[in-house]
């Protein structure tokens, strides 16, 4: 069993940032993909920007630029999700994802705002 756990989220101004991390219940390089996916009200969960071993790193267009996905430099085992130029459309509540085989694993979600 996978267990990830997100921190990070809050509210923030428009054009402000956010740094959000990701802790899996052991290392990262053991998985077949790592991301961040966002669901805002009333609509569906969509990818922000994942690594994976069959097509590499991926954002989404709307947040290319000003998004970017890591591995956390200290720790095997944390995913990190810097957002920068933050928008209102950026909105929505943010879950951790690790791909194991055609298995995937979710964080619980980690709600991010930015509003003035």
């Amino acid at each position: 069993q996978v267990h990830l756990v997100e921190s990070g989220g809050g509210l923030v101004q428009p054009g402000g940032s956010l740094r959000l991390s990701c802790k899996a219940s052991g290392s990262i390089y053991n998985y077949d993909g790592v991301g961040w996916y966002r669901q805002a009200p009333g609509k569906q969960r969509e990818l922000v920007a994942d690594v994976t071993v069959a097509s590499g790193t991926v954002y989404a267009d709307s947040v290319k630029g000003r998004f970017t996905i890591s591995a956390d430099k200290s720790k095997d085992d944390t995913i990190n999700l810097q957002m920068n130029s933050l928008k209102p459309d950026d909105t929505g509540v943010y879950y951790c994802n690790v791909k194991s085989g055609s298995i995937d694993y979710w964080g619980q979600g980690t709600q991010v705002t930015v509003s003035s």
